[in-house]
């Protein structure tokens, strides 16, 4: 969750990209600030880098083209999360639709794209970890996500999947008994 110094910079650079005359530079500072973040928000949702930065480059050029738009009803974080995970979602379900295979089967493409990756040692605990989120429902794996890695507070989540706090509860306690039974091998 963003601290309030946070916040009030974003409010800044929200303010300064409305300015035709700060707009570049002001995008340019909000890339860079959370740049990284959603890139591995995106990638542990996707496995592959190249696949990544495609998506990454979708959000900002839509995040270009609607942060003049931006009402501040959220905070510019949870807005920037949102798009990142609508993006990684739709790109996910283009790939399913592209393939046309079944659910379980798909499963499968992402867990071999993550045994493809060059570091992959199936005996250190970080790989059986994503292999064991890679192995969620999409909804799991991105709930996990938000919360294990982003560290999101539940009212965050709520923001940025439009889901109701009790049901992301359920839905990471979900996620994680299946990724124990996956790693614990029951």
């Amino acid at each position: 969750m963003p601290e309030p110094q946070d916040q009030q910079d974003d409010q800044l650079l929200v303010a300064a990209f409305k300015d035709e005359k700060m707009k570049e530079a002001s995008f340019t500072k909000l890339v860079r600030k959370y740049q990284e973040r959603l890139y591995w928000h995106i990638r542990r949702m996707v496995v592959e880098h190249e696949d990544t930065n495609d998506i990454l480059q979708n959000v900002f050029i839509k995040v270009w083209k609607n942060l003049g738009e931006f009402r501040g009803d959220s905070n510019l974080y949870t807005w920037l999360y949102r798009i990142g995970t609508n993006e990684a979602l739709t790109w996910i379900e283009q790939q399913k639709r592209r393939t046309s295979v079944s659910m379980s089967d798909n499963e499968d493409i992402f867990a071999e794209k993550l045994v493809a990756q060059k570091d992959f040692d199936p005996n250190k605990i970080e790989w059986k970890l994503q292999q064991a989120i890679q192995s969620l429902p999409d909804k799991q794996k991105v709930v996990f996500n938000l919360r294990y890695y982003d560290e999101m507070p539940y009212e965050e989540m709520s923001g940025v999947l439009g889901t109701s706090v009790g049901a992301l509860k359920a839905s990471y306690h979900h996620a994680v008994k299946k990724v124990e039974a996956h790693l614990t091998g029951y």
